[in-house]
C-alpha cells in the first residue's frame, strides 16, 4: 500500500506539472492526491468502491479547500491534481475494449461500475462544497 501511495503522490504531482500548477504548490498537490488514496486503501477492504471513493473524495476536496484558504489561492488547484488517483479510468478502458470486444454483458458490469465511483466523485465534491467556508479557514472575510 505504501508504494500505491507513493505513486499517488508522484502521479498528482505530475498532473499538477501538466496543468502548470505554480510549483510552490506541488508538495500540497501529492499530499491532496496521496491522502485521498491512502483513504481509499485503507477503506476498500471494509467497503464497497463507489463508498470508498465518495469518503476518501471527501478528504480531497476539504484538503483543498484547507489549502486554498491557507496559501490564499484558488481551490481548483488542488482538487483538479488531487482527485485524478480515484478517478475511475481502468473502469472506463476497460468498458470500452469490452464493448469493442463485443462482450455486452462485462461492458455494462464494468461502464456501471465505474458510473458509480465517477457519481461518487461528484456528490463528495457537492457535499464539501456546501460546507460554510468558515470551517476551512480562520473565519475571517476578506471582503470589505
Amino acid at each position: 500500500m505504501i508504494g500505491q501511495v507513493i505513486a499517488a503522490v508522484a502521479g498528482t504531482i505530475g498532473f499538477s506539472v501538466l496543468y502548470s500548477v505554480p510549483r510552490a504548490y506541488y508538495p500540497y498537490c501529492g499530499l491532496t492526491g496521496g491522502a485521498g488514496w491512502l483513504l481509499y486503501c485503507l477503506l476498500l477492504p471494509v467497503c464497497p468502491p463507489p463508498e470508498a471513493t465518495l469518503l476518501a473524495a471527501m478528504l480531497v476536496v476539504a484538503l483543498s479547500r484547507i489549502l486554498a484558504v491557507k496559501e490564499r489561492c484558488p481551490v481548483t488547484i488542488f482538487l483538479i491534481s488531487g482527485i485524478f488517483p480515484l478517478v475511475p479510468g481502468g473502469g472506463v478502458y476497460w468498458t470500452a475494449y469490452y464493448i469493442v470486444t463485443g462482450d455486452v454483458e462485462q461492458a455494462a458490469k464494468t461502464g456501471f461500475a465505474a458510473l458509480k465511483v465517477a457519481v461518487s466523485i461528484v456528490l463528495a465534491i457537492v457535499f464539501v462544497f456546501q460546507l460554510p467556508q468558515k470551517l476551512f479557514g480562520h473565519g475571517k472575510s476578506d471582503r470589505r
